[in-house]
This record gives structure tokens, sequence and C-alpha cells, in this order.
């Protein structure tokens, strides 16, 4: 694992009398986890970056602090690794005292039917899209409870991107959808035990979305049949501008054109 901390001067904070606020963004060198880490930082967030690939994630902090985060750090790591998740968490943590949000966007898709599905792949799939997320998690709620302590009024958000074939299935999906149903399983948790304290979770349950993971189903779905990045951005910069009075389990996204519950 290596960090790499890239501080930089960025735009102040919404309000003149709030902290600014801190997230741990995973898989945020590309796709949609680059697309919130953007958002964010356009903001004036402090971000700490989690993904594999140091060279892009060192663009994706540059990029970053261009467009106004307060603060930008890099953890490049493989979160199959059993130790990088709560390395990730903590070297959050030895540049912040509380997390605001916890973006669990790095995943991994594989298509193939039960029947004779390999199990290296099988755990592959798990140990990135399913252990990762509730190490993270798990480690994560000492910041996540702090940041809610200190601004009651927004409270911290875990934000979850699953997938909808984790609440609809389909044939070839089926290990995949259960890698992200178990998502949507553990944020349903998180609330019951964390929401009345301000920490609350949503996964993100969305069809394709046009990005390079959905390449290889582009000669079935046309990417201007899929969801665009942007509006999965435009739900979780919505999550975290709301109270944690308000729990939201899920948000299921479907594609327009279908019957609203296939990928």
């Amino acid at each position: 694992m290596t960090t790499e901390p890239a501080s930089r001067a960025g735009r102040s904070p919404a309000s003149d009398h709030e902290p600014t606020r801190s997230a741990l963004v995973t898989g945020a060198s590309r796709g949609i986890g680059r697309g919130i880490a953007l958002a964010l930082a356009e903001r004036g967030w402090r971000l700490t970056l989690v993904a594999r690939d140091p060279a892009r994630l060192a663009a994706a902090a540059a990029e970053l602090s261009a467009a106004g985060a307060a603060q930008v750090e890099t953890v490049a790591v493989d979160l199959a690794a059993p130790d990088a998740p709560a390395a990730a968490v903590a070297a959050h943590a030895a540049g912040h005292d509380g997390m605001d949000a916890l973006v669990l966007a790095a995943g991994v898709g594989s298509a193939g039917s039960l029947h004779g599905y390999p199990t290296a792949r099988y755990d592959k799939l798990f140990a990135i899209n399913t252990r990762a997320p509730f190490v993270l998690v798990s480690q994560a709620l000492p910041l996540l409870r702090a940041a809610a302590r200190r601004r009651p009024s927004r409270g911290a958000r875990v934000i979850a991107l699953a997938s909808i074939v984790g609440v609809y299935t389909e044939p070839s999906l089926a290990v995949y959808g259960a890698t992200k149903a178990a998502l949507l399983a553990l944020c349903r948790g998180l609330n019951a035990e964390e929401s009345a304290e301000g920490v609350t979770a949503t996964a993100i349950a969305p069809g394709y979305v046009d990005t390079d993971m959905t390449a290889w189903v582009r000669d079935a779905v046309p990417p201007e049949t899929m969801i665009p990045i942007d509006d999965v951005v435009t739900a979780v910069t919505a999550l975290v501008d709301m109270s944690p009075r308000s729990v939201i389990n899920e948000i299921v996204i479907s594609r327009a054109g279908t019957r609203g519950y296939q990928a």
C-alpha cells in the first residue's frame, strides 16, 4: 500500500461557520467513484481517494484539487487484500478526526451461470464487493460517529454503490447480484444500529451505468440508453445534503425503456 498526501488550498466551505467536511471514496480514480469525488471536490470537501492504480490516483488528485477540494490524499491499495480496507481507513484517520461520508464505489463485475462458476472468481468478487465494504464500515464507524456528533444537523453518511441485480435477479448475474444484495443488507443493518445517533447509510442500486465496467454489454445495451454517471452523482449529493433525521435504505435507479426491474 502507498499513501500520498496532496494537500492544496481549495474553495471555502459552503458555510463559514461549519468546518470543512471530509470523505473517504473508494474506486475514486474512474467511473462513478471519480464522478462522486469530483462533485464533493467542487463543494470544497477534504478527500481521501482509494484505488489500485497509483498513476490514475495521482491524476485524479490533481484534477480534484484543481476543482476545489480543500485537501486530497491518496491511498493506492487493492481492496481485495485482507488488510487493505482497514489500512485505507487508518490513512484517513491519520489526517482527520472524523469522516462525514464514506463512499463505497469500488467494485468488480463478472457474468456467468451458477453451474460451473469458478470458486476463485466468486472469492474475488466477494472480497472486493462484500468483504471490503464491511471492513471499511466497521473500521470507519468511530470516525463517522465523531463527524455526526460534531455536525448533528448533517450527521454522517455511508453511501454504497450496489446494483439493480442485487434487488431483481437476472440470468448470468446471480453471483454478482449476491455480492450487491449483501451491500443492501449491510446498509439496512447499519441504519438499524446507528441511525439514532446520526450515522445513516444508503445503497444505490442502478441498472447499467455508462462506464467502462459495462463495456462488455454495449452490443446489447447501447451506451446512450444507459444511466449517466451524473445521475448517480446527483443522488449522492442529494443524500449528503439531507439531515440525518431521514433514512433512505436504498435507491433503485432503472433505465428508461425497461420494465423497471432489469439491468
